[in-house]
């Protein structure tokens, strides 16, 4: 089989892929918080190769889907009128703490909610009862800012925000992030850290509540995007075709 069949066939192959990733922006073009995937060809194989028995690869075998990068520009602000409602006007994002797994996470989504949370006493007398056996340690219900799926959201302190008074201004949090690219998804507009995004610090964007970020996901781009994908994968199925189509005619003339 000719190498432009393989070339063909990844190409056609790694476009669905570019499909793929345009409709997931489409689909959370109106979802709060949201960044824009972005994906990213690299060539495969573009230098000549030895191969086992000594004889060189061709070059050229096509190009797939490397990665796909998050846009992490700034969404057009939302106006809600919700007391719990944030939205970081600059850079920055805001941090949730898991207070199961200890997990820290980064989110552009501020639609907070108030949750409850059992905290137990830790003042002497509680726990000089419950070491003598006679009494169970109190229990204490405490509400909390929350992502609404039992997430802390994290203060200007950098621990949880205990919400008392909701007319108060709650000391929420803005986090800058040293190197954003390599960010890893999470879900649910989520975002973890890993040993190559560097230090975090307080970041001096400002918040604006009330709003929410919309999502930077642009519908005109995403439908372009999807355009140039089918026209690129139409294309790479007219190659295949020619490519079978040369092979027969070859295969017919030496059988001929």
């Amino acid at each position: 089989m000719i190498q432009a069949f393989y070339s063909a066939a990844v190409g056609a192959q790694q476009q669905m892929r570019s499909m793929d990733v345009h409709a997931n922006n489409i689909s959370n073009v109106n979802t709060y918080g949201f960044k824009a995937q972005m994906p990213a060809f690299q060539t495969l194989m573009y230098g000549m190769l030895d191969g086992a028995n000594g004889n060189q690869l061709p070059r050229g075998s096509g190009s797939a889907l490397a990665m796909t990068g998050s846009d992490f520009s700034s969404g057009p602000l939302e106006q809600t009128g919700r007391d719990l409602d944030y939205a970081i006007v600059g850079d920055g994002f805001f941090a949730l703490h898991d207070p199961v797994s200890g997990e820290i996470s980064f989110t552009r989504d501020g639609s907070f909610t108030l949750a409850p949370f059992q905290v137990q006493q830790t003042d002497d007398s509680a726990q000089a009862t419950a070491d003598n056996g006679t009494q169970e340690p109190t229990v204490e219900t405490r509400y909390y800012l929350s992502d609404g799926e039992g997430r802390q959201v994290l203060g200007t302190d950098g621990y949880p925000i205990e919400v008392t008074d909701l007319s108060a201004d709650l000391p929420v949090g803005v986090f800058s992030i040293q190197y954003q690219d390599g960010l890893e998804r999470a879900g649910g507009e989520r975002f973890l850290m890993n040993d190559k995004n560097g230090s975090v610090w307080m970041s001096t964007a400002k918040l604006q509540r009330g709003c929410l970020e919309s999502s930077n996901a642009d519908l005109a781009t995403e439908l372009t995007g999807v355009i140039e994908a089918q026209r690129s994968y139409s294309y790479a199925l007219k190659m295949v075709t020619t490519a079978d189509e040369v092979e027969t005619t070859v295969n017919d003339l030496a059988n001929g």
